[in-house]
């Protein structure tokens, strides 16, 4: 099985903490040059040291803010100029505060939008120009279990997330042509910084204490645990190698069999 990404150069989004940074770490394992990009130029700098080196590699990163998708753009660009090289985009931004999508602003599907699906397509239309002259590339989008099953109180998720997932599917038609798979990697609970602020926003909403909360949670969980970060990041490694390259246009759950559906 080819899982070589030596020589390829591979752009991590929200790449400073949780699963993004454990895409980055894994990619970076397997050989691929690694461009970090989030808002937190510290943080950056930090996690840019931690990234595994070896011949050939030499990791960058990108200090951009996914609220403003111009800035994202006009950076990616820059960086992508200098590079002259893109094979692997991941795809990963935070995700918005919960809460019934009735109760929701306009503002926040307005952000929500702009922040998700206006900053993926930036980027892709960004590296797809790179990616067909390598004749070589692959998109993956970190996203949710709920484009297959809305999750209860996350309103302006759900629906943003679908919003992706059908772009994503829709890319994934006019780009296979070009060697270029678009695919969705779909979280299910993972120990992330996401997933201690939902339980503490259901903590002070409801008064129940965090042991009920996550016993609540576990309970629909078939593995009955939370995921750790580096088990999503396998799956989106995988996706980024040559062997997975008749892979196309697929909803992958790494979610310990939660989503109830196929």
């Amino acid at each position: 099985m080819d899982l070589n990404l030596q020589n390829k150069h591979a752009m991590v989004c929200g790449s400073t903490q949780g699963i993004g940074k454990a895409i980055a770490v894994e990619l970076a394992s397997m050989g691929a040059t690694v461009t970090l990009v989030a808002r937190n130029e510290a943080r950056l700098q930090e996690t840019v040291q931690e990234l595994a080196t070896s011949a050939g590699q030499q990791h960058r990163y990108v200090v951009a803010d996914f609220t403003n998708p111009t800035q994202v753009q006009e950076r990616i660009e820059s960086h992508l100029q200098e590079m002259g090289q893109a094979h692997i985009l991941v795809n990963n931004t935070g995700g918005p505060a919960g809460g019934p999508a009735i109760n929701a602003q306009v503002e926040e599907f307005e952000k929500a939008f702009a922040a998700h699906l206006i900053c993926n397509h930036v980027l892709a239309q960004a590296t797809v120009p790179y990616m067909k002259e390598a004749k070589y590339g692959r998109i993956i989008n970190i996203i949710s279990t709920s484009v297959k099953q809305p999750i209860k109180g996350l309103g302006v998720s759900n629906t943003i997330r679908g919003a992706v997932a059908n772009w994503a599917k829709t890319l994934s038609f006019e780009l296979a042509p070009f060697g270029i798979t678009v695919n969705n990697v779909l979280p299910g609970a993972t120990l992330t910084a996401r997933h201690h602020s939902l339980i503490e926003a259901k903590m002070e909403k409801t008064g129940q204490p965090r042991p009920s909360i996550e016993a609540e949670m576990l309970s629909g969980i078939p593995a009955n645990r939370f995921a750790e970060a580096h088990e999503v990041a396998s799956a989106a490694a995988f996706l980024a190698s040559p062997a997975a390259g008749y892979i196309n246009g697929i909803n992958l759950p790494v979610d310990g069999g939660r989503t109830g559906n196929l």
